[in-house]
């Protein structure tokens, strides 16, 4: 990381906060209405939808797979980063062994002490819960070739495109030293461990780029045009730029309405979600309008609101984010305390790196 002030690096934290806590927000948000269509949910809710968190899961505030994915990438990033200093570098393995972590816990009823290598994260109890996971998650980290990394030229599920390869990717954005080019590639590399269509893996790209650019203090019009450049190198690239232009085109069409999502698409498939995400929070005069314009819709209404979240919480900082939202919202806790963690290890990783403490929170190899 480069040589911050004591405010920069104060600022780089709230905005990694803020990413997080956004993206699980608007998870939530979206968690009790994400199978309804747009006339069922203002049917039961009433005409601006839903307004703030609606029982799912047995409680208000719940998150699904997309924040149970964004925190395991995450875990995966930071022992990538201490795995480094060990001689071993490939990103995509550390992630790749952290998502089979995360499989882990939609199978088993809670952590298995005797495994060594789970960590912190991996003894939350509270993130062993089946919340709707992707199936191309899911068949991407299991069977008896589950350890083999997905590669770009032999990548797992070679025809799947699904949400579930962009909404835990904003954490490749917060590599904020890293150049946007390798951001947008290492993203690539992840996103095709369970998903191997070039729509799926480079909407990924596109919007850890979009993350990236404002977490280095751009804004999102720069990070959407830096990602649709990177776009333009890439091999069967048309669909996820239709997606990007879509949003751009969307925003300068009028005022934001809930029909303008919705002639976005539905959000379950990659393109369309970053679609969505993107424009709500283009458009969006706050946080929270934003939030609720991205899950009022008929479609995947946790994966939009994740991705819309992710880019306001990078955008504006924890400080933006609704208080009442943040209050009841479940994992709140540990969500920023990896958050902290995450900045620890990229500003102060050699102080730590060896000390018995960072070891038992993220076991090397």
């Amino acid at each position: 990381m480069p040589l911050w002030s004591r405010a920069q690096q104060q600022d780089f934290r709230s905005r990694v906060r803020g990413c997080l806590l956004g993206g699980a927000i608007g998870d939530a948000l979206g968690a009790g209405i994400e199978f309804e269509p747009l006339e069922k949910i203002v049917e039961t809710h009433g005409p601006q939808g839903v307004t703030g968190y609606v029982p799912a899961y047995g409680r208000r505030g719940a998150v699904t797979d997309d924040t149970q994915m964004t925190l395991y990438t995450l875990d995966g990033l930071i022992r990538a980063h201490i795995n480094r200093d060990g001689g071993n570098w490939h990103p995509p393995s550390d992630v790749h062994r952290a998502y089979l972590r995360w499989a882990a816990t939609q199978r088993d009823w809670g952590p298995d002490e005797r495994r060594a290598d789970l960590g912190w994260l991996g003894r939350e109890e509270w993130l062993y819960a089946q919340r709707a996971p992707g199936q191309s998650c899911l068949s991407g980290l299991s069977g008896p070739d589950a350890d083999r990394l997905g590669t770009v030229d032999e990548p797992r599920n070679p025809h799947s495109k699904g949400c579930g390869t962009v909404m835990r990717a904003a954490p490749f954005g917060l590599l904020t030293a890293w150049e946007p080019g390798l951001v947008f590639q290492l993203a690539v590399e992840c996103s095709v461990l369970t998903h191997g269509h070039p729509t799926g893996y480079l909407s990924a790209g596109a919007f850890a780029v979009i993350v990236h650019t404002v977490a280095r203090g751009g804004t999102l019009e720069e990070g959407v045009h830096l990602a649709l450049a990177l776009l333009s190198e890439r091999p069967r690239h048309e669909e996820a730029t239709a997606a990007l232009r879509a949003a751009l085109d969307a925003v300068r069409a009028g005022a934001p309405s809930q029909e303008r999502v919705e002639a976005l698409g539905e959000g379950w498939v990659a393109e369309e979600a970053l679609a969505i995400g993107l424009y709500c929070a283009l458009v969006a005069e706050d946080v929270k309008s934003g939030l609720l314009l991205a899950v009022n819709h008929s479609g995947d209404s946790d994966s939009t609101g994740s991705i819309c979240g992710n880019l306001l919480g990078v955008l504006h900082g924890e400080t933006a984010l609704p208080p009442e939202l943040v209050a009841e919202l479940e994992g709140r806790g540990a969500i920023l305390e990896l958050a902290d963690d995450f900045v620890l290890e990229l500003l102060h990783g050699p102080e730590l790196h060896g000390t018995e403490g960072w070891q038992a929170r993220y076991p090397a190899g």
